[in-house]
This record gives structure tokens, C-alpha cells and sequence, in this order.
């Protein structure tokens, strides 16, 4: 599993998640149809297949390669660092204007609130709290940020640490901004495809003073399983400008203080 920040994704990483949408957007193809898609040979095609399969992103049958539910296959890092990156570069800029020196802030596993990382250096002294592989190895050895690893239970989809060990590292925090995302957004309430991630997230809405809620217009537009807490839990919830307002609108009929994000 990659590491590296976003928009430096390592070629076979960046080709996979390329592989990976061409699966899901046509359902199901063959080999050969990649090999012409992506003019590389069947050997790579098959390596690219493997990887794809150990991440849980496709599923591989005789003569071809099927997608693995939306769910699972959005959850995986490889994708969700290349998907989505002008919106998410646009939400890391205006979450930056949030931050002041001195300030201790959280960053969640997502790839929304990692896209701040490169944007801290003129801003420090910081502290900063992340459970997101890559966001630590891009923090470590930053001057004048003190970072705080939160340990548990790593999983290689997320490329983060997870499960109770890491809930009970973040109360035992309370910083003063937390930047988080989720899989999809209601009018009144953020969600997520999986229960175990839930269970830091809320963790970490718990152990900051103000929370922030990154989210691109496509979350707007989606369903996930499990509720993760009302909108109304954080202070600030940003979008980006391609979000219409008529998604927009039912948010702040609900109170929702949403503020935008333009590229």
C-alpha cells in the first residue's frame, strides 16, 4: 500500500486506481479489454488485477474481473487518493484559513483532510493528532510540528489505524480544531459505510473543541450505512463551489452553517 501524499501516487498505484474506476464504471471487462484500454501488456494487467483483488477492490473470475460493492470498493485508499483532488484541494485551502500558529488540530483517515498537510508549514508552531498513514509519514520531521501518531489496529484498505486502541488514544486528546470527512451527507446527518470507522470519528468529534466537516459535492449525492452524527455536531460544514444549491439550501434550512469553497 502506497504511502505517499496525494497527487503522488506511484505510477503502477495510479494506474491500478485508474484500473480500478474503468472496473466500476463498466462492471465487468476482461483482460484483454484493459490491456487495450491501458496499452500494457496482459502480465501487468494480471499484476495490477492481483494487487486490486488483495486490496478487496475487484473481484477476478475466469477470462475477466468484476467490481466489488461501491461500498467497499470507496473505502479503498488507492482509489480515494485519486479521485475528487481539485475539489479537495479547494476544501484544504479554505480549512487552512481556519488554522492558527500556535493551535492543536486532528486530521481524520481522510484523503479531504490530508490534502491540508503540505499547506501547514507556514503556520506553525502546530500540533498535530492523525491516525492516517500517509499524513504522518509526510509530518515526520516537519519543523516546529509536533506530531501525535494515533496508534491501534492498522488496516491496510484505509492505510490508517483503527479499532478501540486508537478511540481511546483520541479521548485521551482534546485539541482545538478537528478536519474530518465522511462518505455521504444528508440534510441533517453525516454518514459512513463502515462501523468500525465510525467508531473513531466519533471518538475524535468528542476530543475537539471545533469541529470541521470537508466535503466534496459528490457526498452529497450518496447513500452510506451508518449514521455517524447530526450535521448540527459540527461548526462548520465546507463544500466545494460545484456543490448545486439545491443540496446546499436544505443543509442551512436545517442550521447548518455551510460555507464554500471555490477552486
Amino acid at each position: 500500500m502506497t504511502t505517499e501524499p496525494e497527487g503522488e501516487l506511484s505510477r503502477p498505484a495510479r494506474r491500478q486506481a485508474e484500473i480500478a474506476a474503468y472496473v466500476v464504471e463498466h462492471g465487468s471487462v476482461s483482460a484483454s479489454d484493459l490491456v487495450e484500454a491501458f496499452g500494457v501488456s496482459v502480465m501487468t494487467v494480471h499484476r495490477d488485477l492481483d494487487e486490486l483483488e488483495r486490496q478487496g477492490v475487484v473481484r477476478k473470475y475466469r477470462g475477466g474481473v468484476s467490481a466489488q460493492p461501491t461500498s467497499v470498493f470507496e473505502s479503498n485508499v488507492a482509489y480515494r487518493l485519486n479521485t475528487a483532488q481539485t475539489e479537495k484541494a479547494a476544501l484544504a485551502r479554505y480549512a487552512r484559513t481556519m488554522i492558527e500558529p500556535g493551535m492543536s488540530v486532528m486530521l481524520d483517515d481522510s484523503t479531504s483532510a490530508l490534502a491540508l498537510v503540505d499547506l501547514l508549514e507556514d503556520i506553525t508552531p502546530l500540533t498535530v493528532a492523525t491516525n492516517f498513514l500517509p499524513a504522518i509519514t509526510a509530518l515526520t520531521g516537519r519543523r516546529d510540528i509536533t506530531l501525535v501518531a494515533l496508534g491501534g489496529i492498522y488496516s491496510a484498505t484505509h492505510d490508517s489505524f483503527g479499532g478501540m486502541p486508537c478511540a481511546e488514544a483520541v479521548e485521551a486528546l482534546h485539541t482545538d480544531l478537528l478536519f474530518c470527512s465522511v462518505s455521504a451527507v444528508s440534510p441533517t446527518h453525516a454518514f459512513h459505510q463502515e462501523e468500525e470507522i465510525v467508531l473513531v470519528k466519533r471518538a475524535m468529534l468528542r476530543a475537539a473543541k471545533t469541529k470541521v466537516l470537508l466535503v466534496d459535492h459528490a457526498k452529497l449525492q450518496r447513500t452510506a450505512l451508518h449514521r455517524l452524527a447530526p450535521l448540527s455536531d459540527f461548526d462548520v460544514v465546507v463544500v466545494d463551489e460545484k456543490t448545486p444549491e439545491e443540496l446546499i439550501r436544505p443543509l442551512r434550512d436545517h442550521g447548518v452553517t455551510v460555507e464554500v469553497a471555490t477552486f
